[in-house]
């Protein structure tokens, strides 16, 4: 485990639900894909290294959490606007997923 936090810490993290409206592999990269999401009230463009996992077209409409205040990141010239939350199993992303189905947008708390 890593350091400890506090509850005052943790809700700093806005973490949303979010629609996949679009995946597309990043050239030159064979881990990356290109997604938008709608997060409720916007589009955003997010990268995510689960290439080796998932392909473009499994990922489409799938709901997952963001963290949507994450510092932008620009990664193989593609501007990030959040990070999508993954469990790792034996080095391979396994994207985490809701129950039911929710608005996107929801805050996950």
């Amino acid at each position: 485990m890593n350091e400890i936090i506090s509850i005052d810490y943790f809700k700093k993290l806005d973490i949303r639900i979010a629609k996949i409206i679009e995946a597309e592999n990043i050239p030159k990269s064979k881990k990356l894909i290109k997604l938008v999401v709608d997060i409720g009230n916007e589009q955003r463009t997010l990268v995510a290294g689960i290439a080796d996992t998932y392909t473009p077209s499994e990922l489409k409409g799938k709901l997952v959490p963001v963290l949507v205040n994450l510092q932008p990141a620009t990664l193989m010239g593609v501007q990030s606007n959040g990070m999508i939350l993954a469990a790792e199993i034996n080095g391979k992303a396994v994207l985490l997923t809701v129950e039911k189905e929710v608005p996107p947008g929801s805050k996950v708390s």
